[in-house]
């Protein structure tokens, strides 16, 4: 039977720094180990046929309110600005490459 990963993600305190990126590290940190985890999965003989970042963007969350971020797409509440965040670029080089990329050690 086909898996498929859904809602997988994490709250952080994501914020934007003075040069206007957002790192959110633990959030690669957490998708790093997860899409690793499911390649692995996949090697072994899982049939994983999706796997979905929770979420695309920042929201009301109901546990968290605004206080804690789940997107990797960072949104100014003001302002309604969206800022990709280092998860969305992890994440898109995931899926352009199709295989899970090292992540350089801090």
């Amino acid at each position: 039977m086909p898996l498929c990963v859904t809602e997988n993600g994490c709250a952080a305190d994501d914020y934007v720094g003075p040069d206007g990126v957002v790192n959110d590290l633990e959030r690669v940190s957490y998708l790093h180990r997860h899409l690793d985890a499911a390649a692995r999965a996949i090697r072994d003989g899982a049939n994983l046929s999706g796997y979905f970042v929770w979420s695309l963007l920042d929201n009301f969350e109901w546990a968290w309110g605004y206080q804690r971020r789940f997107g990797i797409v960072f949104v100014d509440f003001g302002t309604q600005r969206r800022i990709p965040k280092a998860s969305a670029r992890f994440y898109a080089d995931v899926a352009r490459a199709n295989a899970v990329p090292p992540v350089a050690a801090p």
